[in-house]
């Protein structure tokens, strides 16, 4: 998920989760399909290489993912996986985490500060554009003074830290430069914040999520035409290891190899994203129409796990558990702490995660999980004990809480397993003397209800990036978050992690964080998923992973 930083912009953050969290956006980008192309190529298969306008020698690797792009325009960033996936093979990232939950350099070399309000980018000296011009600070000044276009008015990149931007996100109209980005060089770049921010936090926000454009290409077009600019949907320069030659937003996006690469020229000719329902990609991994199921592109069912292991064509690889499958209350509905404690005691997740996860999970209370550096072991999860939880009820009840009152639980139709989780959670509640309506929506008619606060629990799988959590507790504990709920130790707990870049003190400041969690319950950690991902055995050099997955795709390779 896209980043955000400071207390007093809670608002903008809320913007731009909303846009993190709802990865079925509607198009955005023109669509722009060549003949033949409406259904991307299966396999290695000759039929299909030529509907591609390629030859029987073409290296083919299908991608399957389950969910639609809203766009392949860097600066129409949605801050959503999919979209940032798709449009990161062609504009790389300065930086981008790997499977360790390093962070790598991309496009940069190296970003450092000695102050956490100074950041210095340093690009690497032989990225090169593939028309053959050097990628320079300027590139990346320009990009930055795009992204932040009132013109656009996309908030999802929170650039409201960065000196020179308002807190809005945008600079002024028709500026030509911002004071807290400056080209120092020709291969070096200054980033100046308002406020303190943790490096991985500026690497995670920022780092991550701008795709530096060619300026020598675009300078001339005019901010009001960049949203809409047909060049996005198949451009001519690129820094990236591929290409767009067509897209449909709902279905496809095929890419043809960028024969310069700097890193390296594409050991694959041809690559194609399918975009089909998470029920397909089982039969789409056996009949080798998919080739590469990445955990946070493509949604493999939970019904579907054992069925991928057993197949013989394909490898499968269980990512790091990061993927939290949280539940949030309004505390504006759900006002009483012992309601919220008693829901916590009320559920038995141990029995869910081996009911229906196949014991492919953990359990934990608050944020972190046992993937982060951050996590403490020290803080015990809190215990199924229905006993104490009818105690914690009753107490409420006899303050004056209403044991008439049903709750309305909001649960995403699309996460079938949770459907599950959700009824047998539903079920143990009432057994406590807690009511609970279930309610199945789609995950855009979720989001819905989550920004108005229309809800008393909602349930959504929320990816807090191990390495850096804090924006998204930021935002998510404070008056605008959908919780609704302020706290004044996690408020400083937090301002403390943006201030040090020692690990245990880091360490210390979220225990805290989690231990109020566990006491004053405004989110419940359900479990932590260990998603799967898996991979054709003809794909060499490729493995699907929550993060890092795509960062060496330049060096895939197919058996023939």
């Amino acid at each position: 998920m896209k980043k955000a930083v400071f207390q007093k912009l809670h608002k903008a953050i809320g913007v731009m989760l909303v846009f993190a969290m709802v990865v079925s956006l509607a198009a955005c980008a023109k669509s722009n399909p060549s003949p033949g192309t409406e259904n991307p190529a299966k396999g290695n298969t000759t039929e299909d290489q030529s509907a591609q306008g390629g030859s029987t020698e073409d290296k083919i690797v299908n991608i399957g993912m389950t969910d639609s792009i809203s766009s392949v325009n860097p600066l129409l960033m949605d801050a959503t996986e999919i979209m940032k996936t798709s449009t990161a093979l062609e504009f790389l990232p300065l930086v981008e985490l790997n499977r360790n939950l390093e962070f790598e350099g991309m496009l940069a070399s190296s970003i450092t500060t000695e102050d956490n309000i100074h950041f210095t980018v340093n690009i690497d000296p032989n990225a090169s554009w593939s028309d053959g011009q050097p990628v320079t600070a300027d590139d990346v000044v320009y990009t930055v003074l795009k992204l932040s276009s009132p013109v656009r008015a996309n908030a999802s990149m929170a650039l409201y830290a960065i000196e020179g931007v308002g807190d809005d996100g945008f600079s002024e109209e028709g500026a030509t430069e911002l004071s807290g980005v400056k080209a120092i060089d020709s291969k070096t770049v200054e980033f100046t914040t308002k406020y303190q921010m943790a490096l991985t936090t500026f690497q995670n926000t920022y780092g991550r999520y701008i795709l530096t454009l060619p300026k020598h290409i675009l300078e001339s077009v005019a901010d009001e035409d960049l949203a809409g600019y047909d060049w996005f949907n198949a451009p001519t320069v690129v820094n990236g290891p591929y290409r767009i030659t067509s897209v449909d937003l709902q279905h496809y996006v095929s890419y043809e190899a960028n024969d310069t690469y700097w890193k390296g020229t594409p050991k694959i000719n041809r690559l194609n994203i399918k975009i089909v329902p998470a029920a397909q990609l089982l039969t789409g991994l056996q009949s080798g129409e998919i080739d590469f199921v990445q955990q946070t592109t493509g949604n493999i069912l939970q019904e579907d796990y054992a069925s991928v292991e057993a197949l013989g064509n394909v490898t499968v690889n269980y990512g790091a558990p990061v993927i939290n499958q949280s539940i949030f209350f309004n505390t504006a509905t759900v006002t009483d702490p012992r309601i919220r404690q008693a829901i916590l005691y009320g559920i038995d997740r141990p029995s869910i995660i081996t009911g229906l996860l196949n014991g492919k999970g953990e359990v934990v209370d608050g944020f972190l999980s046992s993937a982060g550096p951050f996590y403490d072991e020290s803080l015990t999860p809190t215990a199924y004990d229905p006993e104490k939880a009818k105690e914690l009820v009753a107490q409420a009840v006899a303050d004056g809480w209403d044991a008439s009152k049903t709750l309305n639980f909001y649960v995403n139709s699309g996460d079938t397993t949770f459907c599950q989780a959700a009824d047998y959670i539903a079920a143990k509640l009432l057994e406590i003397g807690i009511k609970v309506q279930v309610t199945t929506v789609d995950l855009s008619s979720l989001m819905t209800k989550a920004g108005s606060k229309d809800f008393d629990l909602l349930a959504v799988q929320y990816t807090y990036a191990p390495v850096d959590p804090y924006p998204d507790i930021n935002w998510l504990l404070s008056a605008d978050g959908w919780t609704g709920y302020v706290n004044d130790t996690i408020t400083q707990a937090l301002e403390a992690t943006q201030a040090t870049s020692d690990i245990n003190e880091i360490k210390k400041q979220y225990l805290k964080i989690d231990t109020v969690m566990q006491q004053e319950v405004p989110m419940i950690s359900s479990y932590i998923i260990s998603a799967i991902g898996a991979v054709n055995k003809r794909v060499m050099n490729a493995t699907p992973d929550v993060y890092g997955s795509f960062n060496n795709i330049h060096e895939w390779d197919v058996t023939q």
